[in-house]
């Protein structure tokens, strides 16, 4: 079943009194279409009150063009078909009557029809060419041709006037002035002019009183005949317009309530609520993927940042502040929590494409750990059994040398604001916001991968000094107190990768950090997983570690170290020469990094519509927040060869 809208020619005799008594429609074919009469009589209650137009409009309608409207529509038994008087009313009414009074004469002396005629303006519903429901009568409009035929019962004018098929009303108007009398035309310049005059005026009223009748009888909410009302006061404008606003409105309404203003038959798309609607929505404005359950729910297009603001706020004034007599939309959503969720999904698309750009190397060298307060963190590293002792028959056991080495850590907050101020709001500048939201998931991700190569950068490349008093990285050996072995001077090589990773192998595990068992632990026999390496070092490392052949001066040969060790570019690095070696953390963990309230950083809207600093400032401050915190909890899993 589909929905056709048609004109279709009507009959009309002229009456007494200055209308007309009109033949609205008959059962019958029109334009191809079959109306049953049962169907007709239930559109009765549809032709009561309808404007009449001088001459179809194209496109938008003017209230100069209206002449009349339909009254007392009644069923006629007799001629299966819809009755209704015309009664004169608007700015062309005059012509109505003239051509009223003309066609009482051209009856009187047996004149035939010139071919002035009515045709409807109809919306109904039908399938296989027969209408089912007659939906909306938009106008019944004085026509030139009518398209079925339709013209008054009498002539209209008794001269050898010809018009061509498909003239407009003006046109006839033309030549009727061009034919008109002279005594006629020279005494009714001033009452032309009056009459011009009076016409305006009446424009003028009728303009209002359609804006009023069309709002009241609309079922729209205050808040939206309140911004129609506003759009259309103290002007021109076309009933087609004022419809087109209205129906405009309704379907924003329909979109985001569900279907609850909607006239006609609903479409259920499942337990949907009118926030969750909104929300896809302002996704939907900010480029993101759909929530989950949402990617076929139908959302209202909306146009930019100050649209939203303006229903969500009623704050048309730009004043900063919430004025729910003006709010557009019934919702409990607020416009800061909206923007707010699209702003942490735009942080989370924005952290992920980083990701796959590099900027997680981070990843794949550390632990990632949540934590559940912001407590100092204490990592603990269990020290191993060296080797158990025989015991004599009937001996007491010996107690085992086992202990620990715990590195501590402290969260730092980071973060900030942008300000989103109401000038933005005001410019309509989308895209500022959605750029803001990706600079602070840029920000944050950057933090994390500066915070994770520092360990290897700072102190001039030697790290920071652990809980055994020596730093990170020295070439001290792991038999003295604070003797790590896992720093050397050697530029990137096949050779020099293979001998540092042999280092890495041969580290002894943790005893007890007590003289006589430092390095005395049996080897940790891990071969380091990751080279890290500056982006100058690319290449080399990946002909290390992926080349399927070694060349050398005047020979070729199978690069046995193919596959050992994935390279890893740090972004941070400057220093070209410089290069690491990082055990999988799975097997042997070193690096760890520690999260609050998620890796990724929130962002808020800080305050709401009434916040102080929307009134104070003008501006809803985008505020991003992080909590990290980055140690290193082992020393035997890192090399790090400093090449001057």
């Amino acid at each position: 079943m589909k929905e056709m809208r048609e004109r279709l020619s009507l009959n009309a005799s002229a009456r007494e009194g200055g209308g007309f008594e009109i033949l609205a429609i008959t059962a019958g074919a029109a334009n191809g279409w079959e109306f049953p009469a049962q169907v007709l009589e239930r559109s009765l209650g549809l032709w009561e009150g309808v404007n009449c137009f001088v001459d179809h409009g194209q496109g938008q309608r003017s209230v100069r063009d209206v002449a009349g409207v339909l009254e007392q529509a009644r069923w006629d038994p007799e001629t299966q078909g819809i009755r209704a008087e015309l009664r004169a009313l608007g700015p062309s009414r005059d012509l109505l009557l003239a051509l009223g009074d003309q066609v009482l004469a051209a009856r009187e002396d047996g004149s035939q029809s010139k071919g002035l005629g009515f045709s409807a303006d109809l919306l109904f519903r039908g399938k296989n060419q027969k209408v089912d429901e007659i939906l909306k009568v938009f106008s019944v409009d004085l026509v030139y041709n009518p398209a079925r035929g339709g013209a008054f019962l009498r002539v209209l004018n008794g001269g050898d006037a010809q018009f061509e098929e498909g003239a407009k009303m003006e046109e006839i108007n033309e030549h009727r002035a061009e034919n008109a009398a002279p005594e006629a035309s020279a005494g009714s310049v001033q009452d032309l002019q009056a009459q011009l005059a009076r016409l305006r005026a009446e424009q003028s009223q009728l303009s209002e009183f359609l804006l009023e009748n069309t709002l009241e009888q609309g079922g729209l909410p205050n808040p939206f005949k309140e911004r129609i009302r506003k759009q259309f006061s103290n002007r021109s404008f076309s009933p087609a317009e004022l419809r087109g606003a209205v129906r405009e409105a309704r379907g924003l309404l329909a979109e985001l309530e569900g279907g609850k203003a909607i006239a006609g038959v609903g479409r259920v798309e499942g337990m949907v609520e009118p926030g969750e609607r909104l929300q896809a929505a302002v996704d939907d404005l900010f480029g993101l993927p759909r929530t989950q359950g949402l990617q076929g729910v139908s959302a209202p297009r909306l146009s930019g940042i100050r649209e939203l603001y303006l229903m969500l706020t009623g704050d048309d004034f730009l004043h900063g502040g919430y004025y729910p007599e003006r709010v557009r939309l019934a919702t409990t959503a607020d416009f800061s929590g909206l923007v707010k969720n699209a702003l942490n999904k735009l942080v989370v698309n924005t952290w992920e494409e980083l990701g796959r750009a590099g900027y997680d190397w981070w990843k794949q060298v550390s632990v990632q750990e949540h934590f559940n307060s912001l407590h100092d963190i204490t990592g603990t590293l269990v020290g191993t059994v060296g080797d158990l002792p025989s015991i004599a028959e009937g001996a007491n056991y010996t107690e085992l040398k086992v202990g620990d080495s715990p590195e501590t850590a402290s969260f730092t907050k980071y973060g900030g604001y942008i300000p989103l101020t109401l000038e933005l709001i005001d410019r309509d500048e989308t895209r500022k916001l959605r750029a803001y939201a990706r600079e602070l998931a840029s920000a944050g991700m950057r933090k994390i991968s500066r915070l994770v190569a520092a360990i290897f950068s700072e102190n001039n490349g030697i790290g920071r000094t652990l809980a055994d008093s020596g730093s990170l990285f020295n070439a001290t050996a792991v038999s003295t107190a604070g003797g790590h072995a896992n720093l050397s001077d050697l530029a990137l090589s096949a050779a020099n990768w293979d001998a540092v990773s042999a280092k890495v192998y041969r580290q002894p595990m943790l005893v007890r950090n007590e003289t006589g068992l430092y390095g005395s632990g049996p080897q940790m026999a891990v071969n380091p997983r990751f080279l890290l390496v500056s982006r100058a070092q690319q290449k080399l490392a990946m002909e290390i570690c992926g080349g399927s052949f070694v060349r050398e001066a005047g020979y070729v040969y199978d690069n046995v170290l193919k596959g050992s060790a994935v390279p890893v570019v740090v972004p941070e690095w400057t220093e070209d020469g410089d290069w690491a070696a990082v055990c999988d953390p799975r097997v042997a963990p070193a690096i760890y990094v520690g999260e609050r309230f998620g890796l990724a950083p929130e962002v808020f809207v800080a305050g709401d519509e009434l916040s102080p600093a929307v009134f104070t400032n003008d501006e809803h401050r985008l505020k991003v927040r992080h909590y990290l915190a980055v140690w290193v909890n082992d020393f035997r899993p890192l090399h790090k060869s400093n090449v001057a």
